[in-house]
């Protein structure tokens, strides 16, 4: 397997898909984000020839970094290392990068105009105690007839207006539905498998623990430029053809030829893929009974995070329209960044805006708690992920109102010479970096047990 891969990989060039005659290689990944890149570094190190195929003109999927007017690295998509998540904080020591814990409070602070709600408020207090019903009730499994119940009709029973757009925002930050098309035993089946909402919610000892100074996004920047990887970008594949010979991908740039393909991209888009034969009537349902969530993040970088001059802590959830959540994510060692994620509907309604009103949408109710140096950020950078057409939303994939399909994890099974992968799929910390890691790790695996098998029963014959 190994002289077969690297025969295949010394006859490849670049551009051979812009000349016409197609790419021969033993392994086409469709997808060059985490689990994409991890996977195709796995089969490189047995020896596989693979070949990854990207829509974008950047490797990276869900992840990206960018770099500041100061020189500090900031992460628009995916950044946080959670609580348990090893292969990431693996993955990261080997790239020699810095991993250091979110300075947070331990809860955030809601703040609504001016005034700061108490903890002791009616309406935290209400909030609280629903979120703890839920947190009990999701430990077994949800019933049935959730799946005709959206979060948001549920949430419309909560006594006390604050204490329902406390909620709302919460639960739209952390999951990025629409809540009206969200239903609550999808949301229950989704708190269930995660560990519960206090992992799912938290900084400290959750789910946003801890950040990498160099950026998230750096890791795959630097798992697409290893040596020996190959990587095309601006290759979207449109056609999946599986004969008795393995497959003929085609691309937007050209065609591949592969004995085996490992589709990474999450379900929704997928689906824009022609295959033949077609998929079988489950993975159909699976494609076409999921969407991508809608969330908008932008980063402002300050000279300083001058907010702790005055021990203050900047981990704030917004309750005024546009609602979301503000993360202090400075480096150890400076400058300031304040990360602010919109999910939901009030994302989308974020794109109406120019840059410089959605910066003064966001900044200006700060200033009454963060002081006015806030509305005079160095940088200014954000991403709407649900206009971007080669992911398509974030942060995973959801299942549609009325469906059970798309829970996680999602299912995984081969299909002929397809293999399937991405975060959705994982068996541990889905919808997460970490879950990329892990599915990316394991797509590889079998892939690998699947040539290995082939050859073997060919050395028989």
């Amino acid at each position: 397997m190994a002289e077969r891969g690297q025969e295949v990989e010394q006859g490849h060039t670049d551009g051979a898909a812009d000349s016409g005659a197609p790419i021969v290689t033993t392994v086409a990944v469709v997808g060059a984000g985490m689990s994409g890149l991890v996977a195709a570094r796995r089969l490189r190190r047995q020896g596989i020839a693979v070949l990854v195929l990207e829509s974008a003109e950047r490797p990276g999927g869900r992840l990206l970094a960018e770099t500041s007017t100061l020189g500090s690295r900031l992460d628009l998509g995916g950044q946080w290392v959670g609580h348990g998540h090893h292969r990431l904080e693996a993955l990261a020591a080997e790239m020699r990068t810095e991993v250091y814990p979110m300075r947070t409070p331990g809860r955030p602070v809601f703040i609504e105009g001016s005034r700061t709600i108490p903890a002791t408020s009616p309406a935290v207090l209400t909030a609280g105690a629903v979120l703890m019903a839920w947190e009990i009730r999701t430990r077994w499994a949800a019933p049935r007839t959730w799946a005709s119940q959206t979060v948001d009709a549920w949430l419309s029973r909560v006594p006390g207006r604050r204490a329902r757009r406390l909620l709302q925002v919460l639960l739209s930050v952390t999951s990025t539905a629409d809540l009206d098309r969200y239903s609550m035993h999808a949301f229950a089946e989704a708190v269930r498998y995660q560990g519960g909402l206090t992992a799912m919610m938290a900084t400290k000892g959750g789910a946003q623990e801890k950040l990498i100074a160099e950026g998230a996004g750096t890791l795959t920047e630097r798992l697409a430029v290893e040596p020996g990887a190959r990587v095309l970008t601006s290759h979207r594949v449109t056609n999946i053809r599986q004969d008795d010979d393995g497959l003929t991908l085609v691309t937007t740039s050209g065609t591949v030829r592969a004995d085996r393909a490992i589709v990474t991209v999450p379900p929704p888009m997928s689906a824009r893929i022609a295959y033949d034969p077609p998929l079988p009537a489950s993975r159909a349902a699976l494609e076409r009974n999921t969407y991508m969530g809608s969330v908008y993040k932008a980063v402002a970088v300050y000279g300083r995070p001058f907010w702790r001059d005055r021990g203050k802590h900047a981990e704030f959830m917004l309750l005024d329209r546009p609602g979301g959540a503000l993360f202090d994510t400075s480096p150890p060692d400076g400058p300031g960044h304040l990360c602010i994620l919109v999910a939901g509907s009030e994302a989308r309604e974020l794109d109406q805006l120019s840059v410089e009103d959605r910066r003064q949408a966001l900044l200006r109710p700060l200033v009454p708690h963060l002081g006015p140096e806030v509305l005079a950020p160095a940088g200014w950078h954000e991403k709407s992920w649900h206009l971007d057409e080669h992911v398509g939303g974030g942060y995973a994939a959801l299942a549609g109102p009325g469906s059970t399909d798309g829970y996680f994890p999602m299912p995984s099974e081969p299909i002929g010479a397809i293999h399937w992968a991405g975060t959705e799929t994982a068996h541990e910390h889905a919808g997460y970096i970490e879950g990329a890691i892990e599915s990316g790790e394991r797509a590889a695996r079998e892939v690998i047990g699947s040539l290995t098998r082939n050859e073997d029963r060919a050395d028989e014959g």
